[in-house]
């Protein structure tokens, strides 16, 4: 067994070490120079707090409200694409950690296992995200499928009409190469992980994009991923789709990928029930901003009328604490699960998860806040104000 990792960071180190070069860039790298991938860490970890002390911080509480459920912490795991391929039916997996946890998943359209087996592997609930395709009548059926295994929230991505440019998709073998050449290129990366190869490889069958099998290709590999979304995902998705979503999802609607404050004044008047400011992870559009830059204009612009949920950087304890502190409500944490999924299942997942709530703890102590309300701005140093 690895060395019991201590951080988010020691997950990374696990992973890189366990999964095949193409699955390892897939999660770790962002489109084009990937300067967003690096401004959404590096501008978290410069957000200053305010040590605060002689506060009676002997009993905190971390517990949060959010669409109508109490959860033990402020904290999700994000929707991650592919993520069955990281472990073992890795979904099931990553839900049976969070339902421990009592924090929700978001399980992804392009998700490896499909919705109901998510739903039969726990009783607990879960959030789905939807991307759209150009079939609106296969995506009625996913809706209708995801409200019967009694997904509470849909997160609808938004910032994903075209996938971005992805450099090191193309460098590992993941996309842009086909034939019996990119085939053996990707096949001595998978030889060369064994334990992946045994338990994921062998072991985690079938490899497919289980929610879309209806509208894929049989037979179609993960060097097809990328050129069917680019092909099927739909360039002409507008704000007047908000309204054909809602007459087909009861439930909380959520825009996932909002990151400037007229979008999240639109998204108001829409009728949104949320928005996760988002810049998908450094994936899409390089060189905008990162998602604690982004996020305190848009808590402003929305003001306090639907939550705010961001994902983006987040690698501890002590950034989600930051992100509340930057005016979000909840917080969406993707490669920081998906790290400790690709090294150690489900159990890094429950093992991340308990990092994060002991990390939140202490920085909460140490800022003087003993509940989630009282985690504001005024935590904020004010030269930090200017990241």
């Amino acid at each position: 067994m690895a060395k019991r990792a201590a951080s988010v960071g020691d997950y990374r180190a696990l992973a890189q070490a366990r999964l095949p070069h193409f699955l390892f860039e897939y999660l770790d790298g962002g489109s084009y120079d990937e300067v967003t991938l690096r401004r959404n860490v590096e501008d978290l970890q410069n957000v200053v707090l305010r040590q605060r002390v002689l506060r009676d911080v002997s009993k905190i509480d971390l517990s949060t409200e959010m669409f109508g459920r109490t959860w033990a912490m402020p904290v999700g795991l994000a929707p991650v694409g592919l993520s069955g391929m990281y472990a073992r039916r890795g979904e099931t997996q990553a839900a049976k950690a969070a339902a421990a946890a009592n924090v929700p998943l978001t399980l992804s359209t392009v998700s490896v296992c499909t919705i109901e087996e998510v739903a039969q592997a726990t009783d607990a609930p879960f959030w789905f995200q939807l991307y759209v395709v150009r079939d609106r009548g296969f995506m009625r059926e996913l809706i209708a499928r995801a409200r019967e295994a009694k997904c509470e929230a849909l997160l609808f991505t938004v910032d994903l009409p075209t996938p971005g440019s992805r450099y090191r998709d193309v460098r590992s073998g993941l996309t842009g190469s086909s034939g019996l050449a990119a085939r053996l290129r990707r096949l001595g990366q998978v030889i060369s992980r064994p334990g992946w190869l045994w338990d994921v490889g062998l072991r985690g069958r079938p490899h497919s994009m289980g929610n879309l099998a209806k509208v894929v290709a049989p037979g179609s590999g993960l060097n097809d991923f990328g050129t069917w979304i680019a092909r099927n995902f739909d360039p002409s998705m507008n704000w007047r789709d908000l309204d054909w979503i809602r007459s087909e999802w009861p439930g909380p609607l959520v825009l996932k990928g909002i990151l400037d404050p007229d979008d999240a004044r639109r998204a108001v008047a829409s009728g949104a029930d949320g928005i996760v400011v988002s810049n998908h992870g450094g994936r899409q559009l390089d060189g905008v901003l990162s998602s604690a830059r982004a996020l305190p204009a848009i808590a402003e612009a929305v003001d306090q009328r639907i939550p705010i949920l961001v994902d983006g950087g987040i690698r501890s304890g002590l950034d989600v604490v930051r992100m509340l502190a930057l005016g979000a409500n909840f917080v969406l944490m993707g490669r920081a699960w998906m790290y400790a999924m690709a090294a150690e299942g489900g159990a890094g997942v429950s093992h991340v998860l308990r990092l994060i709530e002991s990390e939140m703890r202490v920085a909460m102590a140490l800022t003087g806040c003993t509940s989630i309300a009282e985690i504001s701005s005024e935590i904020v140093a004010d030269e930090a104000a200017r990241i």
